[in-house]
């Protein structure tokens, strides 16, 4: 009988020692969620690296054929509850550096284990190979893929030390920089400043791009001496790695390890200072405690936690709640809970699989919805006692999934979502939808087809003439008219008093805020109702005119999701967030919204041709809000016509980029001509030979179009222009062409009644999409659940008038 060890030799060509570009997966299973901490702990296959829990590597075995393995199971160790908190110095959690959130600690156990017999050998062992050892201390000794992606996530981030700060050069011309009382040299600002650590300059920050901030005098002050380092004077404290120190010749901010010894060249006894001025990432933190946390987290309510299937909570791997809440919704559906758990099985999806599953979108969906959806994983979180008894824990609560290699492989085509900063969940909902779009294209099982709707715009000019423009779209954006607010009487009081207050130097207190009520069928209403389109070129006239629009459904989908546009851009686009409560009843009717195409004695708009078109004798028109809205930026009136019309009055950003390339034209300053006229016309003409490209490409027909005339007609800059924009519109282009060239199969699309219930809510708190916090409601088994990351468990007051996505199901008859 072959021994253990003549087994392990005579199977040494499956063994190889890692190289360092090796990925070495070695603390979670590829196609499940099992650890070293679980029961069998995992086993590392010593040929690809991969790794896989008890219940599945067998499965690999069989796949491949690598027999040996490194078993690496963790056992908890005692720890004493008097352990001390070390001050982190990372954003981040249980990582070297970050936050100390007294997770226990584990003894590790190793073995090499020989497949299919499961054979072990002890480790470390001198009576093992040499190459065996080799190999195992390689993978021991390695950053795990998994670790290695979050590390580089945090860290993408980090602060560097500036290499100007140790040799950094300081003129002593007799500053003395006083403890408060600070102003620009150069002007009257007196937020915003920057110490230069050179010459002890104070001067302004930059200008933003909305107007505000400062003048740039501290950038200029650059430009004129290469003196590179500053430091934001209000963030000097005791505490001196907490200061902004800003480096313009490495164009970022970084750290000046010898910052008190720069600060004490200018008289600054920085252990007095008290810090005035937030950092970037505290203003944020502040400002996302002002909105109703309470309401949409559903705090200090006695919320109900639930296990099993279906209750799983999703572990936060830091800001990555906008992906969390859209998958438990979307994993709540039918299309995808069938694709991915019920009519897919982990084992089919390793087999059907490429060689490494964790580079495999459907593989990666599949580990996650048997996740979400199995409830294996969705159990009473338990701790082990000194002594290695298993006890539940008092607080009732679940450990949760992480969806590491899931949010690795979705995030590999979009370099945000990879990163750790908060998105919005909107455009994360999109980029899933087009990714797994493109994975099952050629599936009947594609689950991002009970998304997917026909939307179709009529537009009729004065000669009363038609043409109808067809798209697809996954979501229905809504604007929230606040003019059809129900509670009126009570906003004017509200206002009364907060006026009343003021006067007084009183705040309104939270309990005394009224927000505008607005029904949800108003914000539908909206989204139909006639719309006047300016500008619109009339193939029938031969002139531009103004054009009526209206918007109906070709079909109605398996699932409707409405997105409130609760984010608007005030005068000098100035983002701001509606606080507004929308009232969302339980089941919608959206009959009202069909299409009803192309009536009987309606006459299409004729065909435009590029270079028959006759040009009108008047003046080129350029966009009246486009020309205001530079203009009230301080830009001169006839550059922002020209801006706009060279342009093609396609938007604020387009014109302004021209301005600011166009500034030193040496005709910059001339009239408009009607050459320009000329080549704005022509300029709306958009080859359809690039729009079949870019077509092809896989963009919407309307989004080509838009990007063609933006870019003119270029379609690299084409391109460029759509990835720099990925929440840009697919809405077509607003100059008529008959519906003959927008032919959209509707018939493979889901369709049925426009009756919706109520099953999903994505509520997002803070007051932009990219900072704050996202928190799913999902209608199940008869009841309202929330998934606030691991948090799951009974709703008992679901916010339904904050949600900033809401979910519907069709209600088949």
């Amino acid at each position: 009988m072959q021994s253990s060890m003549d087994l392990l030799r005579s199977n040494l060509s499956r063994v190889r020692i890692p190289e360092p570009t090796n990925r070495i997966y070695k603390q979670e299973c590829c196609i499940s969620f099992q650890t070293p901490k679980s029961e069998g702990g995992l086993f590392v296959d010593m040929c690809n690296f991969l790794a896989f829990g008890k219940d599945y590597v067998s499965w690999n075995y069989e796949k491949t054929g690598n027999p040996v393995y490194l078993h690496i199971k963790q056992k908890r160790k005692s720890v004493p509850e008097d352990r001390p908190l070390k001050k982190p110095t990372l954003l981040a959690i249980g990582m070297d550096g970050g936050f100390d959130n007294h997770e226990p600690e584990y003894e590790d156990f190793y073995s090499i284990v020989i497949l299919p017999d499961y054979v072990s050998l002890p480790f470390p062992s001198v009576e093992l190979p040499e190459k065996v050892r080799l190999a195992v201390d390689a993978i021991l000794l390695a950053e795990g893929a998994e670790r290695k992606e979050q590390v580089a996530s945090w860290t993408a981030d980090k602060k560097k030390v500036s290499v100007y700060a140790e040799n950094l050069q300081q003129i002593d011309n007799g500053v003395v920089v006083p403890p408060s009382g600070w102003k620009c040299s150069k002007c009257d600002q007196v937020t915003n400043l920057w110490l230069n650590l050179t010459d002890g300059m104070i001067l302004c920050g930059r200008r933003n791009w909305d107007g505000s901030g400062g003048n740039n005098h501290a950038v200029e002050h650059y430009r004129q001496t290469n003196y590179p380092l500053a430091v934001k004077l209000g963030t000097i404290t005791a505490d001196l790695e907490s200061a902004d120190v800003y480096s313009y010749r490495e164009d970022e901010s970084v750290v000046d390890p010898l910052l008190a010894q720069h600060l004490a060249f200018f008289g600054i006894d920085f252990s007095s200072l008290q810090k005035t001025e937030m950092t970037t990432a505290e203003r944020e933190l502040d400002q996302n405690t002002n909105f109703d946390w309470n309401r949409i987290q559903e705090g200090g309510q006695e919320i109900e936690p639930l296990f099993g299937p279906g209750y799983t909570g999703l572990i936060n791997l830091g800001n990555s709640c906008y992906m969390a809440s859209i998958m438990q919704v979307v994993f709540s559906t039918h299309s995808f809970s069938s694709r991915y758990y019920k009519n897919q099985s982990l084992k089919e999806a390793f087999d059907l699989g490429p060689a490494d599953p964790t580079v495999d979108l459907n593989t990666q969906l599949t580990k996650l919805g048997h996740g979400l959806l199995s409830g294996k994983y969705s159990v009473l979180a338990q701790e082990t006692d000194d002594i290695g008894s298993t006890n539940s824990t008092s607080s009732a609560k679940q450990e949760g999934i992480p969806p590491r290699m899931f949010k690795a492989v979705i995030a590999a085509s979009h370099p945000e979502f990879s990163t750790m900063r908060q998105q919005d969940a909107l455009e994360f909902f999109l980029h899933l939808l087009d990714q797994v779009g493109q994975v099952n294209a050629r599936s009947e099982l594609d689950p991002t087809r009970s998304f997917k709707f026909g939307v179709e715009e009529r537009l009729r000019c004065p000669s009363g003439k038609v043409a109808y423009n067809k798209r697809f779209d996954y979501i229905l954006s809504l604007n929230i008219p606040l003019s059809e607010a129900t509670n009126k009487e009570e906003l004017e009081a509200f206002h009364k008093l907060k006026s009343a207050n003021c006067s007084e130097g009183k705040e309104v207190s939270a309990t005394e805020i009224v927000r505008p009520r607005v029904p949800l069928e108003a914000c539908l209403a909206s989204f139909s109702a006639p719309e006047e389109v300016h500008d619109f070129y009339s193939s029938a006239l031969n002139s531009k005119t103004t054009a009526i629009k209206t918007t109906g459904l070709t079909t109605f989908p398996d699932y409707l999701v409405l997105h409130m546009r609760k984010f608007v851009m005030e005068a000098g686009w100035v983002p701001k967030k509606l606080d507004v409560y929308i009232d969302v009843p339980d089941i919608i009717d959206i009959s009202h919204m069909r299409s009803k195409g192309m009536q009987p004695g309606e006459e299409l708009l004729p065909e435009v041709v590029a270079g028959e078109a006759k040009v009108e004798s008047s003046k080129p028109s350029a966009n009246e809000d486009i020309v205001s809205q530079l203009a009230s930026m301080g830009f001169n009136y006839l550059h922002c016509q020209k801006a706009a019309i060279n342009t093609s009055n396609v938007g604020v950003e387009e014109a302004m980029n021209w301005l600011l390339s166009h500034m030193d034209d040496p005709d910059i300053n001339d009239p408009i001509s009607q050459d320009m006229q000329a080549a704005e016309l022509l300029s709306s003409f958009v080859d359809e030979a690039g729009v079949s490209t870019l077509v092809s490409f896989g963009f919407e027909e309307g989004l080509a179009r838009k990007a063609l005339k933006a870019s003119g007609g270029d379609i690299e800059k084409a391109t460029d222009w759509i990835f720099s924009r990925p929440g840009a519109s697919s809405t077509v282009d607003m100059d008529a062409t008959p519906s003959s060239t927008h032919n959209v199969v509707d018939s493979e699309l889901p369709d049925g009644g426009g009756k919706y219930r109520l099953m999903g809510i994505v509520s997002h708190m803070g007051t932009s999409t990219h900072c704050g916090h996202y928190v799913a409601h999902v209608f199940k088994d008869g009841r309202w659940v929330i998934f606030n990351d691991t948090k799951v468990g009974a709703s008992v007051n679901p916010p339904k008038e904050l949600g900033y996505l809401y979910f519907f199901e069709r209600i088949n008859n």
